[in-house]
């Protein structure tokens, strides 16, 4: 059911669905008025030409038997049968009559008919069983049935129109879902590039030809992307550089601090500025530095995982509670990925402290979902406001009156993110149940070896 109402909902979503939706009403609603119309104007156009032919006939007929010799008249019949089709019988008062089919081609002919042959003209569409466009006329005192076949008199059938209409309707949708494929794949290769850019990958080049205002939306999207990758590459180049510089006169500092003869407590305390400063750096350096995707490997999330939380479970500010399933491996950067687990299991020990305990519980979770692998890294502290979840994973955000005060530049959960989506995963943040954050991060799982 879930991949039924999905589908049903892209359906109702989709640009190029919408299109071909509406041109086929379209089409449909007009070919359907066409043929309507159609009917409607030609039927009394239609009927009069019809009884035209019917009088011609019978009028014709009605003389060649008046004005022929007798015995030439069986030879008359036999012609008219064979020739024309048209057969003559003795209307008898006994005939088993069926009256036609009642149509809105019928009235009208027959008004028609009557006007010019007599009032008491009868019309039949089987007489004694047998089919065919039956009409009286008389001959002196005595009448007669003249028999056409039906191909003759009727119009063309609804199977026909149905067949016609058919054919027209699967043609014009055909034509239909080239224009919509036409009008809207511009608009799918920008939202697929657009997709990629989201996920942290290159897009290809948007072609850039086709109608002028395509041509100038994917030249301008391709300039966007080449100016968003300069200023990626310089704020890299740029944060590497001050970094760089910085952690020089730092290292210089610390020594400083040293050798001077400071008091232990002075001593101590420009030391830790020191180190405050220089994980900061750490920071920068780590949101500025590319991933490469062509260094991916295979990795044992679920080994590197344990190893994560064994390692935190030694300080003694932490308790860690593992519900690691066993053989999940995704494609990625090992460096990368254990960066991400040590960064937010070191979040949750700073700022997911159990109240009233001075001690972190966090709960350490991966498990498979169909091909997805999802880590959740869970602590027991007092969360965060909901209108402030988003917030989290901007740069240079710190939210310390929900988390308590802590040093650092706020690129924490910046960092995290920005890895996950260079792996083609997607981070959410919420408040648990029962009161701390949960960060759940899911990704593409390989497929476990046979």
């Amino acid at each position: 059911m879930p991949n039924i109402q999905h589908r049903l909902n892209w359906l109702k979503s989709g640009l190029f669905w919408r299109t071909f939706f509406l041109l086929g009403f379209l089409i449909t609603a007009s070919l359907a008025a066409w043929i309507t119309s159609f009917r409607m104007v030609e039927r009394t156009p239609r009927a009069q030409q019809l009884a035209a032919q019917i009088i011609s006939i019978v009028t014709v007929t009605r003389a060649a038997l008046t004005h022929s010799a007798p015995d030439l008249r069986s030879e008359l019949l036999f012609d008219l049968a064979s020739n024309e089709g048209i057969r003559i019988y003795p209307l008898e008062k006994t005939d088993v009559i069926e009256p036609p089919t009642d149509s809105a081609l019928m009235p009208v002919l027959q008004d028609n008919v009557r006007a010019r042959l007599g009032a008491d003209t009868k019309f039949a569409k089987k007489v004694n069983d047998v089919e065919g466009f039956w009409i009286s006329f008389k001959i002196e005192d005595d009448e007669y049935w003249l028999r056409l076949d039906r191909d003759r008199i009727e119009r063309v059938s609804s199977i026909q129109w149905i067949g016609w209409a058919t054919i027209t309707l699967v043609l014009s949708l055909l034509g239909a879902v080239f224009i919509s494929r036409l009008i809207n794949q511009p608009l799918a290769n920008i939202t697929n590039a657009t997709r990629a850019v989201a996920k942290g990958q290159p897009p290809p080049p948007l072609p850039e030809k086709g109608p002028t205002e395509i041509r100038e939306a994917n030249r301008s999207f391709n300039q966007m992307i080449a100016d968003l990758n300069r200023v990626e590459s310089d704020r890299a180049m740029i944060l590497a550089g001050i970094s760089h510089d910085l952690r020089t006169p730092l290292t210089r500092m610390q020594l400083e601090v040293e050798m001077a003869g400071l008091p232990s407590e002075a001593r101590e305390g420009m030391k830790s500025d020191l180190g405050q400063m220089d994980a900061i750096i750490g920071q920068f350096l780590d949101y500025a530095r590319p991933t490469d995707a062509g260094s991916f490997v295979a990795v044992n999330l679920t080994a590197l995982l344990n190893e994560s939380a064994h390692e935190a479970a030694r300080l003694p500010d932490v308790k860690v509670e593992t519900y690691i399933t066993g053989g999940v491996e995704v494609m990625g950067n090992p460096v990368d990925l254990r960066r991400v687990i040590n960064n937010l299991i070191e979040n949750a020990r700073r700022y997911g402290k159990t109240p009233g305990t001075g001690i972190a519980h966090v709960d350490v979770n991966c498990h498979v979902e169909d091909a997805k692998a999802i880590i959740e890294i869970a602590d027991h502290g007092a969360g965060v406001p909901d209108n402030e979840i988003d917030r989290l994973l901007r740069p240079f955000t710190r939210l310390d009156a929900a988390r308590g005060q802590a040093n650092g530049a706020g690129l924490g959960l910046a960092i995290v993110d920005r890895i996950v989506r260079r792996h083609q995963g997607i981070l959410e943040v919420s408040n648990r149940e029962g009161g701390g954050l949960l960060i759940k991060i899911s990704m593409p799982r390989i497929a476990p070896r046979l």
